[in-house]
This record gives structure tokens, sequence and C-alpha cells, in this order.
């Protein structure tokens, strides 16, 4: 990881070709969060005038904060909405889209829970609380503990458009599912609980949790640049207009080679 991120440094440095000072403040997804982070390592070390501050709270956040003008990048695991970007274009900061990478949304079960496959009927059975067994599911004899994402969460929304109204209804979450702030948090949750389910970004994945097919199609790198895997979407950087100066050249640093490595690194899928 190290070695990775020097070599980032040294290719941004390389990349830039100028010194730039000042402070940029990032705010928004935390799914976008852990590939940002290693991004602003690598250009803060390249150019050590300028200062990153970044900070999580979900897509929504990002938003608001675009909106509100407390931020100079949003981060969003989302397309922003029309009435988000008609608002800040009211208030003169018409958002310009960067996608970054790529992302796959992994619906996720304890290691110990045998169910390794499901169907988005199935995913919407379980969310809305018709499903509430795992021996429905070819699983034991147990009640299902589900978690979710906040409403501020870019990965609940893609979850929302692509399970919770995979029907064509605009079904919602049932009440007594466990709702959890990030990623992170529902990682931690689901490794703790083997009765429960949950869903996550590709890049959060790790030994505590086991990833579950969904339509007999595993995430991975290939099905989501294939379009096959049913939970893609894409993760996106925000400014307010065209962005200028060191934040430019963070964006274009991203989008450069190394910034796409540092994506495929992070666990994320590069758009280049």
């Amino acid at each position: 990881m190290k070695k990775i991120i020097a070599l980032a440094a040294v290719l941004v440095m390389a990349f830039t070709g100028s010194a730039f000072a000042g402070t940029i403040q990032v705010k928004g997804s935390t799914t976008v969060l852990p590939l940002m982070q290693k991004a602003a390592e690598a250009f803060m070390k390249a150019n050590p005038n300028v200062s990153i501050s970044i900070s999580g709270g979900g897509s929504s956040n990002g938003a608001k904060a675009l909106i509100d003008g407390t931020t100079d990048i949003a981060m969003m695991s989302r397309d922003m909405k029309s009435a988000e970007a008609q608002k800040a274009t009211d208030n003169g900061r018409a958002p310009e889209q960067f996608i970054v990478a790529l992302d796959c949304i992994v619906p996720v079960v304890n290691p110990a829970n045998p169910v390794s496959a499901l169907t988005k009927e199935q995913l919407l059975g379980i969310y809305t609380g018709k499903i509430t067994n795992w021996k429905e599911l070819g699983g034991e004899d147990a009640q299902i503990v589900v978690i979710s994402r906040d409403t501020s969460s870019g990965t609940y929304d893609c979850w929302k458009d692509k399970i919770m109204h995979a029907d064509g209804n605009k079904n919602r979450v049932f009440a007594g599912a466990l709702l959890q702030a990030s990623n992170g948090a529902v990682a931690q949750a689901v490794a703790k609980n083997k009765k429960s389910i949950g869903y996550v970004g590709l890049a959060y994945l790790n030994k505590e949790i086991k990833g579950v097919s969904v339509d007999g199609i595993s995430a991975s790198v290939a099905t989501a640049k294939d379009g096959s895997y049913p939970i893609a979407r894409g993760l996106n950087l925000y400014t307010p207009g065209k962005p200028a100066g060191e934040v430019k050249a963070l964006i274009d640093f991203m989008m450069s080679p190394a910034g796409q490595n540092l994506a495929a690194d992070t666990g994320f899928i590069p758009v280049k």
C-alpha cells in the first residue's frame, strides 16, 4: 500500500507540473471516502502547500454542502438529483460531474450463514419484511436481521432504485430494519451477527463478511464493466462550476492513470 501511495505521489507531481497552495474541502459519500483519502494523501505529498480536509456523512450531505457553499468537492455515490442541481445552480454553484470510478453494491451476510446466492425478488422480500426466516432461502431456521443504510446515503438510493423498486412499485424498507450510517458500520454489524444481512460497496468486502451473488451473478470488476451485475453504479465527484486551480489539479489526478490505479487498489473499478 505505501509503495502504491509513494508511486502515486511521484506521478501526481509529474502530472500537475506546478506547485499549488490552498485548502480544499471535500464532503459527502462514505463509499467514495477511502478512495478520496488515498488520492488526497498522494496529492498533498506532491503538493505540501495544499491542505485537503475530508469528511463523510453521506451523499445527500455532500450535495447539501455543495448547495450551501461549504465544500469545494462533493463526493456522491449516486447521481445528483435534479432538485439538488437546481438549488445549487440557483445559488451560483452549477454542479459539474466527474465519474471517478465504478462500484458494485453487494449484499453481505455473516460467513457462518450457508446462503450465498439470492435473487432481486428475494432481496426485495427480505427488505420489505415479507421474507423473515433464513429457512425460506435455504438457510437455517433463524429470523433474518435486516440491516440497511439511512436515507441520506447514496448507497441506499441505489439500493432503493435497483432493489426496492425492482417490481415497479415504490416499496420502502420495512420498519424493523436496523439503519446504519456508513458502509463500515454495516460491515461491522453483519460481521457480529450470523443472522444478519446488509449491503456494502465493493471496496468494503473483507474476510469477516461474505458477499452474496444476485440473480446468479457475483460482484466483480468484470461484471461491473460489462453491465451484467444488477446493482452497479458510478462514483462521482461534483464541483460548483468548472474546477480551477488546485481543485482541478486534484480531480485531473484522480482521472489520470495514477489516480485510476488508486481506485483499483481501493477495491473499485477504474473508469479508464
